[in-house]
């Protein structure tokens, strides 16, 4: 059996002191630079058009927001990291939110976004760093794949994991299209529920 998310609700926004909500089975985080469409992939994913606050305006998510999935697992936003018009302070005080998550041991895997359209940032290298730095596991997701012939969609996102300083492998996503769904789906299935792949 396929499968699906059932329910997704909102949790709670957590700040640097902030105590993080009781831990369940699971806890998936997505980062990305501002704008890259963190909060367009959650309500795609969870087929839920505004169960996280999307913007046109970058660095609009301060907080880290959590997402209860099923009533079994998290799915947590962190803050979008990259959008200069942020005072210095703010944007330090978000880099010590999301380096103080990242190494809280919670995390069972991350998913990171980069635009399918553009090299990676800075950002995004040094985001990819700490990744592999505190050893958590990670998927690479290069979202806006519409914006792109579906005939170059695979080879961009390979050469963006590439430029990364990954193995040469992304999920290609459109939240719009919904391309990329269907493999996202089955890789939190892998990881939230590793004991279904061992019945198949």
């Amino acid at each position: 059996m396929d499968f699906t998310i059932k329910s997704a609700e909102f949790v709670t926004s957590v700040g640097l002191g902030s105590t993080l909500p009781e831990q369940r089975r699971a806890e998936i985080a997505i980062v990305g630079k501002s704008n890259v469409g963190k909060s367009s992939l959650i309500n795609s994913l969870c087929g839920r058009n505004k169960l996280a606050k999307t913007s046109q305006t970058p660095g609009k998510t301060r907080l880290i927001n959590y997402f209860l999935l099923n009533g079994d697992f998290y799915l947590v936003d962190l803050p979008g990291y990259g959008y200069a018009a942020a005072p210095k302070a703010e944007q330090e005080k978000w880099g010590q939110l999301i380096e103080g998550y990242l190494s809280s041991g919670r995390v069972t895997h991350i998913y990171m976004l980069i635009d399918i359209r553009h090299e990676p940032t800075v950002l995004d290298r040094q985001m990819f760093r700490y990744i592999l730095y505190y050893a958590i596991p990670y998927t690479l997701i290069a979202t806006k794949a519409d914006k792109l012939a579906r005939s170059k969609r695979c080879a961009a996102a390979s050469a963006a994991a590439k430029l990364l300083g990954a193995p040469p492998y992304a999920i290609a996503y459109s939240s719009s299209s919904l391309d990329g769904r269907a493999e996202l789906l089955s890789r939190i299935e892998a990881v939230v529920y590793p004991e279904n792949l061992l019945e198949q």
